[in-house]
């Protein structure tokens, strides 16, 4: 009987159909073996020098990559005073924030099965050093989401509301208070933000040449500034800093850029770009403005006596909304919450000897007296 190979190289001989094909050649174990090694090491070559080259590549590698990078080297820069450039800020303005913060939003928003909840919530305790004790429910399987865990209620009696003037009205990092007596207002040392952009177009009061002067009451007051960072891990809330009434609501459409307290020196006029609702009316003295800024992966700003308030919609940036509704609030009532961190920014007409009594970089809890108490005030 003959064997296979015979028959195989026999086969363009018998059959006219086979003669274009080769001769059959001898199998060889150790050259199938070489031969199957050269070419799984030509693919994997390939395939290494096109990987981090197509399409898709740019937006799950270099993407995500290049905006670590950059958020690092912003970071290192703020360390030494570094100074940025307009085309560095563009570019940073560039990214995505919006969409990014929307999706944020949802994933947030999503129920979590409760065999996990201790899980995830613990971890971000202890990445962002949050306090339990002060929250209502302690029990991290009773929060359904992170939305919820983010904007968890506080215990009663855990917050003292100070008998002064003006109290903080969250919990948070002072990144500045002091007079604002003119129309630029420094937002950190150094850096400042323009007033009228900040607010916009005076149409709460009678207008005068000068925006600055436009809005005070008494010629003799000045205006006043505290602008207060919510860190991830604080209280989410905030509440009503002193009994004032709001008459209008400005809400602008802008960008979700960090107001992290090193991005804060770095873009000057970080909070007339980003989106915000500023609520304006008076108080004792006088003019009285309480603002919320927006900031990346807020999902959204809400105001629990204006739900037609919509943040972080789609739509063009610049949009300007406006709403006039009388509300009357007092010292210490919830005002709002936060979806994440971000910053209030207070201003508000005063005489010119009143005096806040704390100091940037120190840290402030909801009710924490911000100014002296009424009776040291009396003196």
């Amino acid at each position: 009987m003959f064997p296979p190979t015979r028959i195989r190289s026999c086969l363009p001989v018998i059959n006219p159909m086979f003669r274009r094909l080769k001769p059959h050649k001898p199998f060889r174990q150790i050259s199938t073996i070489h031969n199957q090694t050269k070419s799984v090491n030509t693919t994997s070559t390939k395939f290494q020098k096109t990987k981090w080259m197509n399409f898709r590549a740019i937006f799950t590698k270099w993407v995500p990559l290049g905006s670590v990078i950059y958020v690092g080297w912003c970071y290192i820069r703020a360390s030494v005073n570094y100074e940025v450039s307009k085309v560095e800020i563009k570019f940073y303005e560039m990214f995505p924030f919006r969409i990014t913060s929307r999706l944020w939003g949802r994933l947030a928003a999503c129920e979590l099965p409760v065999s996990i909840r201790s899980l995830v919530y613990g971890t971000y305790v202890k990445l962002f050093n949050v306090n339990l004790n002060d929250a209502a429910v302690k029990d991290l399987t009773y929060y359904k989401s992170l939305s919820e865990f983010f904007t968890r209620p506080l215990r009663p009696g855990a917050r003292y509301i100070a008998p002064a003037l003006c109290v903080s009205p969250c919990d948070g990092v002072v990144l500045n208070c002091g007079p604002a007596d003119t129309d630029k207002i420094e937002q950190v040392k150094g850096v400042t933000y323009s007033l009228e952009e900040f607010l916009g177009e005076n149409k709460w009061s009678t207008n005068e040449n000068n925006y600055y002067n436009s809005l005070l009451k008494n010629k003799k007051n000045i205006l006043h500034q505290c602008i207060i960072y919510l860190a991830p891990g604080d209280y989410h809330r905030f509440h009503s800093p002193c009994d004032w009434t709001s008459n209008f609501r400005r809400h602008f459409s802008g960008k979700l850029l960090s107001v992290n307290p090193w991005m804060a020196r770095l873009i000057p006029g970080l909070f007339t770009v980003n989106e915000r609702a500023v609520y304006v009316g008076e108080w004792k003295h006088g003019f009285f403005s309480m603002t919320a800024v927006g900031a990346t992966n807020v999902g959204s700003i809400e105001i629990y006596s204006d739900p037609e308030l919509r943040t972080n919609t789609k739509g063009k940036r610049n949009r300007i909304e406006e709403f006039k509704n009388t509300v009357s609030y007092k010292k210490g009532e919830l005002f709002g919450q936060f979806n994440m961190g971000s910053t209030i920014i207070l201003l508000f007409e005063a005489p010119a000897d009143f005096k806040f009594e704390l100091n940037a970089g120190e840290r402030v809890l909801v009710g924490q007296a911000l100014t002296m108490t009424s009776k040291e005030q009396a003196r």
